[in-house]
């Protein structure tokens, strides 16, 4: 079999050139530092947290309103309820909402028992501050 010269050289110089760049490889990742395991932390995650504004502070029986909020450390869709305060125990009412995934909420409300409602939003073991609405 004859091997033509220009297949010779042409075999010889991709060889070489090959061999040039896995050394080259080479030295840039001898190069790069490796990160130290002490250097790359995590950061601790952020605690569950709920902030709850309603629309209005007084509203007459059955009026809507709306309650408004951000979440920090919740994931994006999850469900938030309210609840009420009914005789010193907390009452989940039946309103629910998603979070977006910028972790903002709006709920809107009707409230039929008359006075103070002392209101707050939840997701399992994670409230809001209670805020109340006046019912007249």
């Amino acid at each position: 079999m004859i091997v033509s010269k220009r297949h010779f050289l042409r075999t010889a110089v991709v060889g070489t050139l090959g061999i040039a760049s896995l050394a080259l490889a080479g030295t840039a990742t001898a190069a790069t530092p490796a990160a130290p395991q002490a250097a790359v932390q995590q950061a601790p995650a952020a605690k569950p947290a709920i902030t709850a504004e309603p629309s209005v502070a007084t509203v007459r029986a059955w009026q809507e309103f709306r309650v408004t909020g951000t979440t920090t450390g919740l994931a994006s869709g999850t469900k938030l309820t309210l609840q009420q305060k009914q005789h010193g125990k907390w009452v989940t009412l039946p309103a629910s909402t998603p979070t977006t995934r910028t972790g903002t909420y709006t709920l809107r409300v009707k409230l039929g028992l008359k006075g103070k409602n002392d209101l707050r939003m939840v997701n399992g073991t994670t409230a809001s501050p209670v805020f109340d609405v006046t019912v007249r």
